[in-house]
């Protein structure tokens, strides 16, 4: 029995739906999909086909698909979905795409795989593919995607498409725009319309006049000093020093003297007395960033300056009283440090009195468009020059990259397609190949992708047709290597094994 017959019973009421409902080339152009991943290959022109009535004809490699198109007569213009692998194949969907171009047919091409790289997105770039999507992903993505690439590649009538979306129920991709910042949307050097970061702006109204310890959490690039800034600035110690000191940037021999100074001799090189940073700050605000990165012993000279409200000199025994509000930043899972005994318990709760936590680029993603016009309102000259402008659909890959480096990755990504491609549009190959290769990595989710059939189905063999199938996967894209096999998989080793062992797989 082949692993997806038994698939059969709950795709024939789509089988006959397909067949039954032709669809007329010359209005909506036929959608070639290449994939030897049969339940995937299936859940695609299932969803294709019922969601959007698209005709869809799927083959299962490279070599099948070009000898289909060489028993045609005549070949219309199409859509063609490929994987850029075949398990069985000595050709790949890249070279696929170059012998139908040498061939001259007309087509929008739309490429998937299963491990992105820098390398096979530069690849996909300069063919010019119209989307590179990374394996798992929305079906409903995919299907915005095959509309685009119809309209804007193969010219066709977006009106027809919009009747078959509506009718289908699902909804088109909607067109990101670039929106200017108000004036409400700035807050102390901060930009933010989306309710998260309206939070934040209000929490840092609300403890500013207050002399509460604050701890700001987030990912590195969210504008944790911006924070501390704002919190002095609304302050009534915004008269006095503000003063920033990372901890992660400061050798630890360093800084117990940087923080509280130290005396003349006190050792080789103190050739005189020296105030430290919290002196300085007397009066206003310090800022210890990477909190987390302080080593063990300076923690506890920290916890007594928290309890006590003095300090003392390096070489010194004579207490000195300082009036300092303290403000903590850490990228770190402090929970997480306490817990592996690298920060001190008692130190943490001292510190987290009030805590902010700044959400992730891609927690608030719907200030990216309002980011991008204030940058380019930064980087691009008075006089227009170096303007530059974004085609819709690197918009939309913006939107949907991840943005590991957060605003800061945002900002510089901005200021070096202004400098290097200034006066020109932006177009997908513009992007760094990075943001391309990682802004569609998602997950197929959609429950009409399996419909139940009218008697039913055993869901036990089901499921356990589906595990076998993604286990013999993960082995054959791993070379048989069980170990990479597992993390694909998201499951120990042993795990992998006993089920393999249950289903003789283990000569794989």
């Amino acid at each position: 029995m082949n692993d997806f017959d038994f698939l059969g019973d709950a795709f024939s009421d789509f089988k006959d739906f397909i067949e039954e409902k032709p669809v007329s080339n010359q209005e909506i152009p036929m959608i070639y999909l290449v994939e030897d991943d049969k339940l995937l290959s299936q859940s695609i022109v299932i969803y294709l086909s019922k969601k959007l009535g698209l005709k869809v004809k799927a083959f299962e490699g490279p070599g099948d698909f070009l000898a289909h198109l060489a028993t045609l007569d005549e070949v219309d213009q199409f859509c063609l979905l490929t994987d850029i692998s075949f398990e069985n194949s000595g050709t790949d969907g890249l070279y696929l795409i170059d012998v139908l171009r040498d061939k001259g047919y007309k087509f929008a091409s739309i490429v998937m795989t299963g491990f992105a790289s820098i390398e096979t997105a530069i690849a996909a770039t300069k063919k010019g593919v119209f989307h590179y999507l990374t394996k798992p992903f929305e079906l409903e993505i995919l299907s915005n995607l095959v509309v685009r690439a119809m309209t804007s590649k193969l010219n066709v009538d977006s009106s027809l498409f919009n009747n078959k979306v509506e009718e289908s129920g699902v909804s088109p991709a909607k067109k990101v725009k670039l929106v200017e910042p108000t004036e409400e949307d700035f807050f102390c050097g901060m930009i933010g319309r989306s309710k998260a970061m309206k939070k934040i702006f209000e929490r840092i109204k609300k403890v500013a006049n207050s002399n509460s310890t604050v701890l700001i959490g987030g990912p590195s690039g969210t504008g944790k000093e911006l924070v501390a800034k704002a919190i002095h600035e609304l302050s009534p110690r915004v008269k006095n020093n503000v003063v920033n000191v990372n901890c992660g940037a400061i050798p630890s021999e360093l800084l117990e003297s940087e923080l509280f100074g130290h005396e003349k001799g006190a050792f080789t090189g103190a050739i005189s007395t020296r105030m430290g940073r919290f002196e300085v700050a007397s009066g206003g605000t310090i800022f210890l960033d990477e909190i987390g990165d302080m080593p063990l012993l300076l923690q506890v000279k920290l916890l007594r300056v928290l309890q006590n409200r003095e300090i003392e000199r390096v070489g010194s025994t004579n207490p000195i009283p300082v009036d300092v509000r303290i403000v903590t930043a850490t990228h770190r899972d402090l929970e997480k440090s306490v817990s592996d005994g690298d920060f001190r318990e008692d130190l943490y709760y001292r510190l987290n009195v009030i805590p902010i936590k700044i959400p992730a680029l891609k927690d608030r993603k719907e200030d990216i468009p309002i980011l991008i016009s204030y940058f380019l309102s930064r980087f691009v000259s008075a006089d227009g020059r170096n303007a530059i402008h974004f085609d819709d659909e690197v918009l939309e890959v913006l939107l949907g990259y991840d943005w590991p480096g957060n605003v800061r990755e945002l900002e510089n990504l901005i200021e070096r397609l202004v400098i290097l491609r200034g006066g020109n549009t932006i177009r997908i190959e513009d992007l760094p190949p990075k943001i391309v290769a990682l802004s569609n990595r998602r997950v197929v989710t959609d429950e009409d992708v399996f419909s139940l059939p009218e008697d039913g189905i055993d869901l036990k063999h089901f499921l356990n047709e589906v595990e076998e199938s993604l286990i013999k996967q993960a082995l054959t894209k791993t070379s048989g290597n069980k170990n990479q096999a597992s993390k694909l998989l998201s499951m120990n080793r042993t795990t992998l094994i006993e089920k393999m062992k249950k289903r003789n797989m283990l000569e794989l």
